[in-house]
């Protein structure tokens, strides 16, 4: 017995043409379970035709003919620095309170480099009339124009990092 109550609607269907079968050519299914090696060896069989995905990973040669060539200057080298004798922790807990540090001046700069060595010349007597040092350091030596040469070199503040002021 069919119902008195129908009542038709217009809708929008949203599900394909194919009314749910799809088009798998063009959904790209990359290989995600395994390792590279585990592809590899898997490829090598005959009834396999398994694809070696290499997306994130960089060729470190090239092939020629049959043969794959290794550039040295392709393998990638981390540099990780030495962390022997660091004290410090490597996070920051919730409880520290806020700070702030002062701008560092050109006036703290002359302090951490210059002023230890003037305050010794000046208690030994290492001053000539002029108020110049006798035996003057490195840094003394240098004219302002070669000072501020150094400065702007790049990597000039990580080769000094061991050496005393």
């Amino acid at each position: 017995m069919a119902s008195s109550c129908m009542i038709l609607r217009r809708g929008i269907a949203t599900s394909c043409v194919c009314h749910g079968k799809r088009n798998f050519r063009k959904f790209l299914l990359y290989n995600k379970r395994g390792s590279r090696n585990f592809k590899m060896q898997q490829a090598k069989n005959p009834d396999s035709d398994i694809p070696i995905d290499k997306r994130g990973v960089r060729d470190i040669g090239y092939k020629i003919d049959d043969r794959f060539v290794i550039v040295p200057e392709m393998i990638p080298e981390l540099i990780v620095p030495s962390l022997e004798g660091f004290t410090l922790k490597p996070y920051v807990s919730y409880k520290v309170e806020m700070f702030t540090e002062p701008q560092f001046t050109a006036q703290d700069l002359f302090d951490a480099v210059y002023s230890k060595k003037i305050k010794e010349d000046f208690t030994n007597n290492q001053l000539d009339e002029k108020g110049e040092p006798v035996n003057p350091n490195e840094y003394e030596k240098l004219t302002p124009q070669q000072a501020k040469d150094n400065a702007s070199k790049t990597g000039c503040d990580i080769f000094d990092a061991n050496k005393q002021l």
